[in-house]
């Protein structure tokens, strides 16, 4: 991440900076002392592993609500070859006119739906 002798080469506007605005963290200590910022810097990423192991904040869901997303993705069904036509299609940026552009842009929305959930189980399973 950082090392301390790169952060002592800053400012303590650009530390402040570094903590507040890019990283959103806070100085440990006096906020008016380079110290206080380069603590920050140095063990944020101590602190989240260790909040990762304690199971705190971000945490991965319970086996029951994977098998929920699991058993929405398999009731989202597989586009028809017309379907799977017209989203190519989608994805080439062409347009049905309207009215029937309200459902290529629905069966567009559910296909992104499918996809994203189809991700984010094959990353789940991997956790």
């Amino acid at each position: 991440m950082f090392t301390r002798t790169e952060l002592e080469l800053k400012s303590l506007r650009a530390l402040r900076d570094l903590c507040l605005i890019q990283y959103g963290i806070q100085a440990i200590g006096n906020p008016a002392e380079k110290a206080s910022y380069i603590n920050a810097l140095l063990t944020f990423p101590v602190i989240a592993c260790k909040q990762v192991l304690e199971n705190k904040g971000l945490k991965s869901p319970m086996l029951s609500q994977v098998q929920a997303l699991e058993a929405t993705l398999e009731a989202m069904g597989t586009p028809t070859p017309e379907q799977s036509a017209l989203l190519k299609v989608t994805m080439e940026g062409k347009k049905l006119e309207y009215p029937a552009r309200y459902s290529q842009e629905k069966l567009f929305g559910l296909y992104r739906v499918k996809w994203h959930l189809d991700t984010a189980l094959e990353i789940l399973a991997m956790l």
